[in-house]
């Protein structure tokens, strides 16, 4: 007998995995907060024996040595990366024996990393599950552009001979269960549905359906903006992340948040963006905590500035806590719960903006800028005839090139345009957000066209 709990990571489209027998179980590629790994494990009343990556991430940190540290758990690291911290390193055909009649056999897959390795599980010597990490996803493959530029199409024609290995080696009933494409940009292109075996893959995944000249070809084309955190990720996971601390942060008073913005820290407000957009402190940024939070508060915010949050709630503090420690935003400077009566100082008024559709925008004519916030692989697929394109993530450092006048600002739901709103708002431009899907963009009679 055998068990797989799934732990998601869904901020950031990824999962992990505790796979256990009756007694002890290994955690494959954990989030950084180990505690609900710990807790998964309690429920099931196994011991972690084993904590295991399939690769160094890229996108997250993780939380592997801690688990380790805290378990007294072997930690198996493919032999291939660059670490400097201590591990037990794996090397293809590595066999780990987990509980009675299940273990851990590794096969090597590069493509995603150089080092890449998936983790076959093996119940009485047969293969049952396949933790393949950034390499074969449900009908795509990770990443191979997240290492270094000159190792791209190398590491793409391995992702297509380590997907056809996976095929070739293991049954077509065995569960494939990758850590990315649940939203991940260390994903091709996002999955879909949720689960997949080996011989669904087989007719539905490029790699095993397209010769390897064809599914190079066509993967590097797709390749989409890598966010900008990433380049933190990877350093911080080889050398060892610290210990996450969740306790709650300092609060800041009203005349503590002014002082923050006025000497250019971040100040983000966590709640939804009708709230934000009806009242907020003037000068602050929103992003949203029931989105993609550290995604996009990571993929923004100048490296290792100071950033205060503030939430509705205490539960929405520490659940945004939460996400930022998985993107290496560990300690906010300070936080304040309640909304902008208790934000702002006495005498002063909450800052708000206009919300908006793109039926309203239809009726507003040519007289003002329409700003179109989606990356550049969403654009090709149309935009609204005259508007200027600046990518969210890019928007902070560009708001001068943003045309005077009234601005209209969209994406493809509206999260992004919240985003972009407040960083227009706070910079002192009259903005209205457009809190609209895009395919309405055409039926409210707007003019599109394509690239």
């Amino acid at each position: 007998m055998f068990f797989v709990d799934t732990i998601e990571v869904s901020g950031l489209g990824n999962r992990g995995y505790l796979v256990g027998g009756e007694r002890t179980a290994v955690a494959v590629d954990p989030p950084r907060d180990v505690d609900q790994v710990i807790a998964a494990a309690a429920r099931r009343g196994v011991r972690i024996s084993h904590v295991a990556e399939t690769h160094v991430h890229n996108d997250y940190v993780t939380g592997g040595p801690e688990l380790a540290r805290i378990t007294g758990a072997a930690y198996l690291v493919p032999a291939g990366a660059r670490v400097s911290f201590e591990r037990t390193p794996v090397r293809d055909g590595d066999v780990t024996a987990l509980d009675t009649g299940l273990a851990l056999r590794a096969l090597v897959t590069p493509g995603h990393t150089p080092h890449h390795t998936s983790y076959v599980l093996e119940a009485n010597g047969t293969a049952v599950a396949v933790f393949t990490g950034g390499s074969l996803l449900i009908g795509t493959v990770g990443r191979p552009d997240l290492v270094e530029p000159r190792l791209t199409e190398r590491l793409a024609r391995a992702q297509h001979t380590s997907a056809r290995r996976l095929a070739a080696e293991l049954p077509d009933d065995t569960a494939v269960l990758p850590t990315h494409g649940f939203g991940s940009f260390c994903s091709s292109v996002q999955a879909e549905g949720r689960d997949t075996t080996i011989g669904k893959e087989k007719v539905s995944n490029e790699a095993l359906t397209r010769d390897v000249d064809t599914f190079v070809a066509d993967l590097l084309a797709g390749l989409d903006d890598v966010p900008a955190y990433y380049a933190h990720m990877g350093p911080a996971n080889a050398a060892g992340p610290a210990p996450v601390d969740l306790t709650p942060p300092a609060v800041a008073d009203a005349d503590e948040i002014a002082g923050r913005l006025d000497s250019g820290e971040w100040v983000v407000d966590l709640r939804n963006r009708v709230t934000f957009a009806a009242g907020h402190v003037s000068g602050s940024f929103n992003f949203e905590a029931e989105g993609q939070l550290a995604t996009y508060l990571a993929w923004l915010i100048p490296w290792g500035k100071p950033v205060t949050l503030l939430a509705e709630s205490p539960a929405q503090l520490a659940a945004a806590q939460r996400e930022l420690v998985r993107v290496g935003i560990d300690r906010p400077a300070a936080a304040a719960t309640g909304g902008p009566a208790d934000w702002v100082r006495e005498g002063e008024e909450p800052a708000s903006f206009r919300r908006g559709s793109f039926a309203d925008l239809a009726g507003r004519g040519a007289e003002v800028v329409v700003l179109d916030v989606r990356r550049a692989s969403e654009r090709v697929g149309g935009y609204v005839e005259g508007s200027v394109h600046i990518p969210v993530h890019t928007l902070h450092g560009r708001l001068d090139e943003v045309p005077e006048g009234e601005v209209w600002v969209h994406c493809a739901s509206g999260m992004r345009a919240a985003i972009a709103a407040s960083l227009l708002d706070a910079a002192g431009r009259d903005v209205i957000a457009v809190d609209d899907s895009f395919e309405a963009a055409e039926r409210a009679g707007l003019a599109l066209r394509t690239p």
